[in-house]
């Protein structure tokens, strides 16, 4: 739209939950909870605290576990009210059906949408763009910014600024791009990778990989004012960021956040 570029974009925070057979993966750690693994209990701690969205990533290979995962997906959807993405193993639309029946919002296609293009279009026009996330894992290869599929294993030739580009063409509605380079580092987000991405589009992006600290979300926001939102895992499951106080911190220093 013609205010992307308008201060007043209420910048989000979303933790990411990756679960496996019905649990919460990479544990989590908090302060007089020692293993909380049920995603429920967990998407409702946060949504408690703050968090503007959450992401559910199912990275389970059994159709026994996706079974698992559905019953999870209903239950958070009705006990959380904040909107819930879900990505993993999204491959063609009956996946966009079937998640989405079961209350998630939006819909996050990463390896599915580089085996077919086609699909983003069709889940787009199918559910409309607000529904369709393209997630880009990417990493720096041969002078530039390179796609890679399969949860990050395997190098694509495609370029992550095409690729988001086309994106945002065929219909997505928001872009997350993960930088494998700074992912788990927790040394910040990768400002340079993230800037020609959000450059390059007009949909909001989102920023993953790289969060350790506070001052990495307000370096990020005041740094690039096209990133949305900022997206990490680890350092909130272990409580090493808190939410609530992360946004205080943001707005005490002049970011938009919904407090």
């Amino acid at each position: 739209g013609g205010n992307r570029g308008c201060k007043m974009i209420t910048k989000r925070i979303i933790p990411c939950l990756d679960v496996k057979d019905g649990r919460v993966v990479k544990g989590v750690n908090f302060s007089g909870l020692s293993d909380v693994s049920d995603p429920v209990e967990l998407a409702r701690m946060y949504s408690d605290s703050g968090a503007d969205e959450l992401v559910f990533y199912d990275i389970t290979a059994s159709s026994e576990g996706r079974k698992i995962f559905t019953d999870i997906l209903s239950r958070a959807a009705s006990n959380v009210f904040i909107p819930l993405t879900v990505g993993g193993g999204i491959s063609m639309l009956d996946d966009f059906d079937r998640v989405l029946k079961c209350g998630a919002d939006k819909v996050s296609v990463n390896s599915g949408a580089i085996n077919d293009p086609d699909i983003i279009q069709k889940a787009a026009k199918t559910y409309g763009s607000q529904c369709v996330v393209l997630s880009i894992d990417a990493k720096r290869a041969d002078g530039g910014f390179k796609v890679y599929a399969k949860g990050g294993r395997v190098k694509t030739e495609l370029d992550a600024v095409s690729w988001a580009k086309r994106g945002e063409d065929s219909g997505a509605g928001e872009i997350v791009l993960n930088s494998i380079d700074t992912d788990g580092v927790k040394n910040g987000f990768d400002l340079e990778m993230l800037k020609a991405v959000s450059d390059a589009v007009n949909i909001p992006v989102i920023a993953s990989g790289g969060a350790g600290k506070p001052e990495d979300f307000l370096t990020l926001f005041k740094t690039l004012e096209r990133v949305d939102a900022g997206l990490a895992a680890s350092v909130f499951h272990f409580g090493q960021i808190d939410i609530r106080m992360l946004k205080q911190y943001l707005k005490q220093n002049g970011v938009n956040v919904r407090i």
